[in-house]
Parts: structure tokens; sequence; C-alpha cells
């Protein structure tokens, strides 16, 4: 009888053993966590304070986990292609991403290479279209030649020796525009030393001048167009009577050009007589004509 029991209880302790055995090698699952960019930056700490820094709308409109979808070992490639949330427009359609935008928590700032131009013209149509209207030696150039920083503008006299000393970005601009800088504008209260830069010689005999053009701005004159150069009587009207505008129909006839008027030791001297036509082949010459007889 006492054997008996012995043998149940041990039957029964063993039994025990193995099922608790078998519960603990099989333990519950935990629950799903959601990971966080405040998990990310344990381990990533420098890409999110880029993104913290200038992550434009990689940062407000983004999570790490929208981009990175898993984490090794579980996924074995988490970085993703542009094309993921990109596209859509041309720009998306260039190859070679991280050529420009070398760090993507950082996406607007855009790093340039040298001639670069194709990528711009996916957004900046406009400049382009200008440049190829109106051709000029920035025609010639690459994008990147001017804008080596992307959205950077930078001053005309990176490259240009400006008209006069006290010359600024805002007077350049008020007579060139950047992608047609042949094309020139200004206003009426343009100085004569901005156009004295091009036009120095017109601009000294007009300093020079006794004239009452003297007290005139070059742009008084050269209205509308830069090179217009407008008739004496848009202003004078028809000062001299008929007669003499038939022997006289141009004014630099007696009165010089405009910037230096009324200099009569050059416009008002004899003309010389014309020389005599050469005889044609074979001709002899026409004698000379005698002087006549004195009376």
């Amino acid at each position: 009888m006492r054997v008996a029991k012995l043998t149940k209880f041990f039957s029964a302790f063993f039994l025990f053993c193995c099922i608790g055995t078998a519960w603990a090698a099989e333990p519950a699952a935990p629950a799903a966590t959601t990971l966080s960019n405040a998990d990310c930056v344990k381990c990533h700490e420098q890409p999110v304070k880029d993104i913290t820094a200038n992550g434009g709308k990689h940062k407000t409109e983004v999570t790490c986990q929208d981009c990175h979808n898993g984490h090794p070992p579980k996924v074995k490639k988490p970085i993703p292609a542009c094309s993921q949330c990109h596209s859509g427009k041309p720009h998306y359609e260039l190859k070679g991403c991280n050529a420009c935008h070398s760090n993507p928590h950082t996406p607007k700032a855009i790093k340039f290479g040298n001639n670069v131009t194709d990528p711009c013209l996916t957004c900046h149509k406009p400049q382009m279209e200008q440049l190829k209207a109106f051709p000029s030696k920035h025609s010639k150039l690459a994008c990147s030649f001017c804008h080596n920083v992307h959205g950077r503008i930078p001053p005309c006299t990176q490259c240009h020796k400006p008209h006069s000393a006290d010359m600024t970005q805002k007077d350049c601009k008020a007579c060139h525009s950047a992608h047609k800088p042949a094309v020139v504008t200004y206003n009426a209260q343009t100085p004569n030393k901005f156009c004295a830069a091009c036009h120095s010689k017109a601009a000294n005999l007009l300093a020079s001048s006794p004239a009452k053009h003297n007290k005139l701005a070059c742009v008084y004159c050269h209205q509308a167009k830069h090179k217009m150069v407008p008739a004496c009587t848009s202003c004078h009207g028809t000062p001299h009577p008929a007669a003499m505008m038939a022997k006289f129909p141009k004014c630099s006839d007696c009165h010089s050009i405009a910037h230096d008027l009324n200099r009569w030791s050059t416009t008002g001297a004899p003309a010389k007589p014309a020389a005599p036509a050469a005889p044609a082949k074979g001709e002899a010459a026409p004698a000379p004509k005698k002087a006549p007889a004195k009376k």
C-alpha cells in the first residue's frame, strides 16, 4: 500500500514538471510596439540632428518610419529610393538625386558640381528661355557658374566692374537683367556717370560743352530704349525757314553733334573741291584748264 502511494506521488510530480517545462519553453508573444523618432535618436544621433536643424518637409510632414520601412535584420534595405515619395514632375525623373541632394536629412542643402545646367531647367525654364531669346555672353555659361549654391543670386560685381565706384547691386538691376543683360533699360533718374562708363567720349564732350545740352541728363534725350538717338526736331521743331532747311537738311551740317554743339572750327569749314575723275582706260587725260587772262 505504501509503495503504491509513493509511485502515484512521483508520477504526478513528474507530469507536473513536464507540463511546467513545456509552458516555459513557449512564452507568450510580447505586445507589438511602434517605434518613434525618439527611439531612432538612441542610435542615429546625427541624422536626427540634421533633420531637426534643416529638414524642411522631411521634418514637418514625415517621420523616420514613413521613409525607413523596417530595420535590419528584419529588413535588409531600410534606405528608400527618392521615388518612393517624389514623383509626377520632370525634376523627379532625373537620375542620381544624391549628386545634388547629398544628404536626404537636409534636402534643401543642395550641392552643385561644375557646369550644371540641365537639372536646373526642370524647375527654372523661364530663365533659360530669356538666355536663348536674348543671346549674350551669359547665354554660354552653365547655370552653376553663377549660381554655385542653390538659391544664391550673386552680385553682378562678382564678375563685372561697376560703372562707377558708388554703384550698388540695386543700380545694376535697374538697367540690366541677368538673363538678358544686353537688353538695357533705364529710368529718368539714371545719372550721366552710369552712361559715361561705356560712352566716355560723348560724356566728356557734353560735360565740356557751353551749350544748354550740357545741363541735360543723357536719359533726357535717349529715352525709352538704349542706343535710341532722337531727332533734333523732337525737341526743337523746325527752327529755320524752309529755304534754309532745304539747303541744309541735316542739323549737323551747321551744328556739329548734339554732345558738342556749334564747334565751327570743324563744322563750318568750307568743303574741299572734289578731285577730278580719273580718265577711263584708253582715253587721254583732259588738258588742264587755262586761267583766264587778266584784263
